[in-house]
């Protein structure tokens, strides 16, 4: 399937795909001295980061969350020689109330503890115990917050348990998900459930294409959105800038050499088709753009080919690139444009503290502000121009959500373009 949220609220943890940026949770190359004792039959097993954290994705807490505060059990409790199931539960519980991930919390205890899973028998007959935080997590998107997610997650799974039911197909989660988002959330956040399930379901890619200017948090929502949706393959338009770098000198095409607010420096004036339409800072971003954009294609072309999901991001896609690919592609092409509308937030970004940057690159940054305020400027005056969508960064939630109803708008139409087939009552 193109791109899967895991809408029945299940995740096969054995086939799931693990983020490079992080060692194989599934071992531990530090060896523990730790022994956990089960209580019902007196066994000692070693301490495994690997276990703890999987245990925690299943419940909510993002995968790189979940490692770190794995690790920081291991290394707290390293000293302890052994310690029962029963204590190393609370311990964990205690640390994720402390980090307010309060609703995850209940949910690791509520999963510790239950012993008859209720089993969800999947179309290819694959069966996976039902998970209320996968469930409430796959809700968004309806874009709907994540206390209503969880309230609906759990009246499900509150449903499941009064017919005493241990065994339900997907098919009928589905159902009972789209009654109960109908009931509490309204029909229009019903049907756009019904409608990604249908797309899902057509195993049709998706192709999520994020621009904006530099510390916007383009990179940041880029891996939430893919961690959440399941997207696998995602690809930055700087690290294929610099790809191009190592293969093209700097005396043959001298913008690709600087950043994006700078490129017009190097290029001499006129020498563009962009310089006699917008002439200055933007005619250098813009031929930058136009170079990068081979490497883009390229990316998008192959991801077409192999029928897989893709994010693109990268402040090189700009909203003309993005209209132009979206007409170009068989695969649901889904754009947007990244900003912080206030320029003392978007300084707070560049500093550092939005974003993990060096002090040297801060401050150049933050030196050339006006230059990167100015191509904010143009992005969304050309986003206006293409209709393509706008997702203001105030905060990793909002954004979040806002490109989840996005997703969900794009889907929906495409949805009623193509007549997929939906849940059947």
């Amino acid at each position: 399937m193109a791109a899967s949220t895991g809408v029945s609220g299940i995740q096969d943890a054995e086939s799931a795909p693990l983020p490079t940026a992080v060692p194989n949770v599934t071992c531990d190359v530090k060896e523990s001295k730790l022994q956990v004792i089960n209580e019902r039959d007196d066994s000692h097993v070693p301490f495994l980061r690997g276990i703890l954290t999987r245990s925690l994705t299943r419940v909510g807490v993002p995968f790189e969350d979940a490692y770190r505060l794995a690790s920081d059990v291991r290394d707290d409790l390293s000293d302890e020689p052994a310690i029962t199931t029963s204590e190393l539960r609370q311990y964990v519980y205690e640390a994720l109330q402390k980090k307010k991930w309060k609703q995850e919390s209940q949910l690791y205890l509520e999963a510790a503890e239950q012993v008859h899973p209720i089993l969800v028998v999947h179309d290819d007959e694959l069966e996976i115990p039902f998970s209320k935080g996968l469930l409430s997590q796959s809700l968004e998107i309806c874009a709907m917050d994540r206390d209503a997610a969880f309230m609906i997650a759990s009246t499900v799974e509150q449903r499941l348990h009064a017919d005493n039911q241990t065994t339900v197909t997907s098919r009928e989660i589905e159902e009972e998900t789209y009654a109960q988002i109908k009931a509490l959330q309204g029909k229009s956040s019903a049907e756009q459930y019904r409608s990604w399930l249908a797309f899902v379901r057509s195993g049709r890619p998706v192709i999520l294409l994020i621009g904006g200017t530099t510390g916007v948090g383009k990179s940041t929502l880029s891996a939430d959105l893919a961690q959440r949706l399941k997207i696998v393959r995602t690809q930055s338009t700087d690290m294929l800038r610099e790809v191009m770098r190592l293969m093209v000198p700097p005396g043959l095409l001298p913008s690709l050499h600087t950043s994006s607010f700078l490129a017009h420096t190097v290029i001499p004036h006129g020498s563009t088709k962009a310089s006699g339409v917008r002439p200055g800072m933007i005619s250098g971003y813009l031929n930058q753009a136009d170079h990068v954009k081979l490497a883009m294609a390229g990316v998008l072309k192959r991801a077409q080919n192999e029928q897989v999901s893709l994010i693109l991001e990268g402040v090189h896609i700009h909203p003309g690139i993005q209209n132009e690919f979206e007409l170009s592609s068989d695969s649901l092409v889904v754009p947007m444009i990244v900003a912080v509308l206030k320029k003392k937030r978007l300084k707070k970004h560049l500093s550092g503290r939005g974003q993990q940057v060096s002090t040297r690159r801060a401050e150049r940054y933050l030196e050339h502000f006006d230059k990167i305020w100015e191509l904010q400027s143009f992005l969304l005056s050309e986003a206006d121009r293409y209709n393509v969508p706008i997702i203001e960064y105030e905060d990793e939630d909002s954004a979040r959500r806002a490109a989840m109803q996005t997703l969900s708008e794009f889907v929906a139409r495409d949805a009623a373009a193509n007549n997929f087939k939906t849940i059947k009552k």
